[in-house]
């Protein structure tokens, strides 16, 4: 981690019933990170540069652009304008087809220069088994979410995805000023350590849009929680994929919009 990935800055913070004083405060940082595979370009993310390696082995995969197993390693270098990151697939493996891109993608932006409608949604892969697990291991990670968010407790200007176990315990987590590229750092980290997303859910502390859904699935992860509410196209794309959605997770609790039988009420060992 580079320092959290943050830079100070004086302002002038007002309060009703302080008035004006000079404060420093401190602000994530954000660069362009030039994606390409095998030396050819193919977008540019706006991102926090942490875990930029992890950000492109994520892309690669929630992007269907190649397998996990395909990705021999990703080459990160600095240069004036920002970082430039090449994925290097193996010889022979069957890459699939990006989605066409012509502009830079935003960091709050998950099809930022997309062609064609056709690009914008595409099938998902059908969930095959899922894990099962509580309410109460839902409250679990969504309670423990925000002890682990350093740079976003810091600069309170990011989004933060997390994978946790089968009862609620978070086992890694990954920040950025974008959500997209958050789930995707995650994506990557998982692939890179050849960890089962099968095995336990996603917690995510954006708005629950249908392109998170679309990488969780292709993460292979049967259940999304989500601590602000989703879009009907994100409720819809989740029943065709099998994809537990859960929304509104909160301090008070959650809801359940699509495949609640995977939710129980005591842990799986109880019932």
């Amino acid at each position: 981690m580079s320092k959290l990935a943050s830079q100070s800055r004086s302002a002038i913070q007002w309060r009703v019933t302080t008035g004006s004083q000079a404060i420093d405060r401190a602000t994530p940082q954000e660069v362009a990170v030039g994606l390409s595979f095998d030396g050819r370009p193919h977008t540019v993310l706006m991102a926090t540069p942490d875990d930029v390696e992890d950000l492109a082995r994520g892309f690669t995969v929630t992007e269907a652009v190649a397998r996990p197993e395909d990705i021999m390693e990703v080459e990160v270098r600095e240069t004036d304008l920002g970082l430039l990151a090449d994925v290097k697939l193996k010889p022979g493996a069957i890459q699939r087809k990006a989605r066409p891109r012509t502009l830079e993608g935003r960091s709050s932006c998950g099809l930022c220069g997309v062609q064609r409608l056709a690009d914008a949604v595409r099938p998902l892969p059908r969930l095959e088994g899922a894990a099962r697990v509580s309410h109460q291991a839902v409250q679990r990670a969504v309670d423990a979410l925000g002890d682990v968010q350093a740079l976003g407790r810091l600069t309170r200007a990011t989004h933060a995805a997390a994978f946790a176990d089968g009862k609620g315990a978070l086992v890694m987590i990954r920040e950025d000023v974008g959500r997209h590229n958050a789930l995707d750092k995650l994506a990557g980290a998982m692939a890179r350590e050849a960890r089962d997303a099968s095995e336990g859910f996603v917690l995510v502390t954006s708005r629950c849009s249908f392109e998170m859904v679309e990488k969780t699935v292709r993460m292979g992860c049967s259940i999304l929680v989500a601590v602000s509410a989703p879009t009907d196209l994100a409720i819809r794309r989740a029943e065709e994929a099998g994809l537990t959605l859960v929304a509104l997770a909160r301090a008070d609790g959650h809801t359940v919009f699509t495949y609640a039988e995977r939710l129980l009420d005591a842990a799986p060992e109880l019932v």
